[in-house]
């Protein structure tokens, strides 16, 4: 092919890769603007309480009653048309699900507060009956029922479904308090391990929903085992290394556990590391987030791994860095970074 061919060619390349380009962007248009026709979902507000109740809740309205509760109204979702019951629980009856993140202190007090100022609870809190325990679970509203019952309320309305699996939609539902990497952890592997216990067949992948991200249940793992880990700082390397396991959920734990040896594993390299440039004269408070992106293989965009060969690289780099060749102008280019919890 001549010179004016290979112009030719290359001009067609050019023009076929504009071409390309225009047809992404008008779909990417059409996409966004795509909207919803106004009204046309759901049901009509005075539909909610028509129909008939199924089994389901009339049985749970029975259940409440025998309780010392009081159902007082069934309707259905405005949008998905479910059945949920409003009632008023006794509260010795209400407990957060086992598998949550910890009670907050200082946001308990700060709500006590404010319901007690105002002499009035308006937001109920979502819960579904759970047999076994013979108590109502609320996966969105512990810190305020402690509220209510740190200012001795004898009850507290909620919104009661019949679905118990509504139970495991925490991260989904919770909108009281936002959670940081660390609460998130650990409600992903409590779940982990109470749905291991309730069925041998669950499986992460079929849970993708109600935990949220792969790698916060290695998180957790870690977070059980040291309170104070710095997961935060890892959490962007799991994101790309990270995928949901198809096997049973039981072996799925052990691969946690066995992963999150290997994450405490770098992150004792990673402090030594740290150490080792404070030693040096070298303070900052990004001092780690500083080292794992030096030692990060995967730090370029859209770069991805494998778990044992990224964790695997990362760790003997930690072990051989040297702290002697780094100088705070090269701590000042990184511009600091995010923190840890």
């Amino acid at each position: 092919m001549g010179q004016t061919g290979q112009a030719m060619a290359e001009a067609k390349k050019k023009a076929a890769k504009k071409t390309a380009k225009k047809a992404a962007k008008k779909t990417t248009k059409k996409r966004a603007s795509k909207k919803v026709e106004a009204a046309s979902r759901g049901l009509d507000a005075a539909t909610l309480t028509e129909g008939e109740r199924p089994e389901s809740v009339e049985k749970l309205v029975q259940t409440i009653e025998a309780d010392g509760g009081a159902a007082l109204a069934c309707y259905r979702d405005p949008l998905g048309g479910k059945w949920t019951v409003f009632a008023a629980l006794p509260l010795d009856k209400v407990a957060p699900t086992p598998f949550q993140r910890d009670l907050s202190a200082t946001h308990v007090t700060r709500l006590t507060g404010v319901i007690d100022k105002l002499d009035t609870f308006l937001d109920p809190i979502i819960a579904v009956h759970n047999a076994e325990a013979q108590m109502y679970w609320t996966p969105n509203g512990n810190h305020r029922l402690h509220a209510v019952k740190k200012l001795g309320g004898r009850s507290i309305v909620a919104l009661v479904s019949a679905d118990s699996e509504l139970a495991y939609k925490i991260l989904a539902l919770n909108t009281e308090k936002a959670h940081n990497v660390k609460e998130k952890a650990l409600e992903v592997i409590r779940m982990a391990r109470s749905l291991a216990d309730l069925d041998a067949t669950h499986t992460e992948e079929a849970f993708a929903l109600e935990f949220e991200e792969p790698g916060l249940l290695t998180l957790g793992a870690c977070y059980e085992q040291r309170a104070r880990f710095s997961g935060s700082a890892y959490n962007p390397i799991l994101k790309r290394v990270e995928a949901f396991l198809p096997g049973p959920m039981a072996d799925a734990i052990e691969v946690r556990q066995q992963r999150s040896a290997q994450l405490l594993a770098l992150d004792d390299a990673v402090v030594a590391a740290v150490a080792a440039l404070k030693a040096n004269g070298l303070d900052s408070p990004y001092l780690k987030n500083f080292v794992i992106a030096r030692i990060n293989p995967i730090r370029a965009r859209g770069a991805t791994g494998e778990w044992d060969e990224v964790i695997d690289k990362m760790t003997a780099s930690a072990a051989a860095f040297d702290a002697g060749r780094i100088d705070a102008s090269a701590l000042a280019k990184t511009g600091g970074g995010g923190g840890g919890d």
